[in-house]
C-alpha cells in the first residue's frame, strides 16, 4: 500500500471549501454586503502596505544615518 504524498501547500482551501465559505458568507452578511466588506477589506490590506512600507523606509534611513555617523567617528580618529 502506497502512502498519500504530502500536500504541497497543506491548509489552502481548494475547490469545494471555498464554495463553503461563500456561502456561509452570503448567508450571514446577504449579497449586498459581500461587495462593501471586499472594498473594506482591501483599503485595510493596502493601509497596512504602506504603513508596513513606512517604518521599513524609516529603519532604512536610520541604518544609513547609523552608518554615515561610524565613517564620520573613523575619519575623525
Amino acid at each position: 500500500m502506497v502512502p498519500d504524498p504530502l500536500p504541497l501547500f497543506p491548509g489552502v482551501p481548494g475547490g469545494p471549501e471555498v464554495l463553503i465559505v461563500l456561502l456561509v458568507l452570503v448567508l450571514l452578511f446577504g449579497a449586498n454586503k459581500i461587495p462593501q466588506l471586499a472594498r473594506s477589506t482591501g483599503q485595510a490590506m493596502g493601509e497596512f502596505r504602506r504603513g508596513r512600507e513606512e517604518i521599513e523606509e524609516e529603519i532604512k534611513q536610520a541604518s544609513e544615518e547609523q552608518d554615515e555617523e561610524e565613517d564620520d567617528e573613523s575619519k575623525a580618529e
